[in-house]
């Protein structure tokens, strides 16, 4: 296992070595709201969606002066639009009646927010923050279970897998890295192990040649 890990690792590095963050975002807060629209939606539609929403609203003060109708009509080409718009404008209350308009740093106070579960509040950690964290979608559980990493039946266990393979100090670089592997050589469907040197090197069944 460590010649796999370090394989991954070193693959990963020079694919890789600069991950940049694929939401845009300004603040703390922004962030949150852009990883929160992410779910069941692309970056790239986020980031368009978002480009209206921040220029009009880029803080809790700012969110709460538009009503909920308006929020729908921004983000309407994401998913989810209607759940999504109450909990950025239930959310941004909160943060003025109980964090004085700040997002708060600690994944217990996150995830007690409106639509904020437990992979957007690893990213804010991660991404505002720089507190390590290790934020599972199903991009990274599908690698784990293709490079033999997690036998995991979900994101919580894999997460707890991964933790444990991978040090602390590079978890916030590696989840991005793998997120931008699995999309570029190590899709869902029409995944070609030919074409995926780390699925050919670090499968299941084999460590690493």
């Amino acid at each position: 296992m460590r010649r796999k890990i370090a394989f991954i690792v070193e693959e990963l590095e020079k694919l890789f070595p600069d991950p940049l963050p694929p939401l845009n975002h300004s603040n703390p807060f922004t962030l949150l709201v852009a990883v929160l629209l992410s779910a069941s939606c692309t970056d790239k539609r986020v980031n368009i969606v978002t480009k209206t929403l921040f220029s009009k609203a880029d803080t809790p003060e700012k969110m709460i002066q538009l009503s909920i109708v308006e929020i729908e009509e921004i983000i309407r080409s994401c998913g989810l639009f209607r759940n999504k718009a109450k909990a950025i404008f239930d959310l941004s209350h909160i943060l003025i009646d109980k964090y004085k308009g700040k997002v708060p740093p600690t994944l217990k106070d996150l995830e007690s927010l409106p639509g904020v579960g437990h992979k957007t509040a690893s990213v804010v950690l991660i991404q505002a923050f720089s507190i390590p964290a290790f934020p599972v979608d199903t991009h990274i559980h599908r690698l784990a279970k293709r490079w033999g990493l997690s036998s995991g039946k979900n994101v919580t266990e894999t997460e707890r897998d991964l933790k444990a393979l991978f040090p602390r100090e590079i978890w916030a670089k590696l989840h991005l890295q793998m997120i931008y592997y699995a999309r570029a050589f190590c899709p869902a469907i029409k995944h070609s192990e030919e074409k995926c040197s780390i699925c050919i090197n670090c499968n299941s069944t084999n460590d690493c040649n």
